[in-house]
């Protein structure tokens, strides 16, 4: 495993968040594509640009949201 110090744990989970979500949002989006057969290359194309532009959404939303959510709820 990669020693990325722990200070970025915060980019490293926005990374594959924004990765995880955009890739499943994109299959679901391009699954028309697969009786055409290019599924696979519209889905990259979509997949690739959705990331690059989501991943700067997730990384500077995910503390406002954290704290947010720490309003909402409370301590068992």
């Amino acid at each position: 495993m990669p020693g990325i110090p722990r200070r970025y744990a915060h980019f490293v989970f926005g990374v594959i968040q924004s990765g995880l979500t955009t890739a499943i949002a994109s299959a679901i989006a391009s699954r028309a594509f697969i009786a055409q057969g290019v599924f696979l290359g519209h889905w990259l194309g979509s997949w690739g640009l959705s990331w690059l532009l989501m991943l700067p959404i997730v990384i500077i939303a995910a503390s406002p949201i954290r704290r947010l959510a720490d309003r909402l709820t409370t301590e068992s």
